[in-house]
């Protein structure tokens, strides 16, 4: 059995030491940091198959140090706590570039089914989802997007974009023309039915369009489909 190496970052030791349990029955190896410096100075000593992470924590909010791992790696899935329910917690938490958001408290089965789940996506497709093109780059107009490098070219340059905004256009590009519901997306590319959540698809769209499209009142490559949701242009 392949081992997986675990970072857990909260400052509850009772937590800790209830999740390091059960995940070293499903054969990982975790590692603990009970602050967020000391949590962020871990993500980058080791290599991680999971890191999850507090939003609450002495030191560094967890929203901070995910901002800060995203900068560097794209790929390590990010599975967040928090005690506090309120929906902005979630909806940031996944536009951070967390995979998965869990709130406080919650029952070790649900936690250990989103563990394998993120376990599986990881060793099935461990950086794009596994219904784009099996193309390795994909070219639209002046746009080329190169899944293996998780590049994006616009019009020669480079455009940076977080992990979700990347899986999105990704997923839309390899498809011209099909429209996706913004429920359809949050279980494409994050993976989970995010019920009432379809607002961070939104966010992403928003976001994603302003860095690809010269007019985002007028966009070229990404399109609403107006009472579904949306689609990439077929027409490039």
């Amino acid at each position: 059995m392949n081992v997986k190496n675990v970072l857990i970052i909260e400052d509850d030791d009772s937590i800790v030491e209830l999740l390091s349990i059960h995940l070293k029955d499903l054969g990982c190896a975790v590692v603990a940091a009970s602050n967020g410096m000391d949590g962020l100075q871990k993500t980058g000593a080791g290599s991680f198959d999971l890191i999850i992470l507090d939003i609450m924590l002495p030191g560094l909010n967890g929203m901070e140090i995910c901002r800060k791992i995203r900068q560097t790696d794209r790929h390590t899935p990010i599975l967040m706590l928090t005690a506090r329910s309120e929906e902005i917690d979630k909806v940031l938490g996944l536009e951070t570039g967390a995979d998965d958001y869990m709130t406080k408290p919650f029952s070790v089965r649900e936690f250990l089914a989103r563990v394998k789940v993120i376990f599986r996506r990881k060793e099935e497709n461990p950086e794009t989802p596994a219904v784009i093109s099996p193309s390795s780059i994909i070219c639209r107009g002046t746009l080329e997007i190169d899944l293996d490098k998780r590049r994006v070219m616009l019009q020669q340059s480079r455009i940076d974009l977080s992990p979700k905004e990347f899986d999105l256009v990704a997923l839309l590009a390899a498809n011209p023309g099909k429209s996706y519901s913004r429920k359809q997306l949050l279980n494409l590319v994050w993976g989970y039915d995010f019920e009432g959540y379809e607002h961070t698809v939104n966010s992403h769209i928003n976001r994603l369009r302003g860095k690809i499209e010269a007019d985002i009142t007028n966009p070229n490559f990404i399109l609403t489909t107006w009472g579904i949701g949306y689609r990439f242009n077929e027409d490039l």
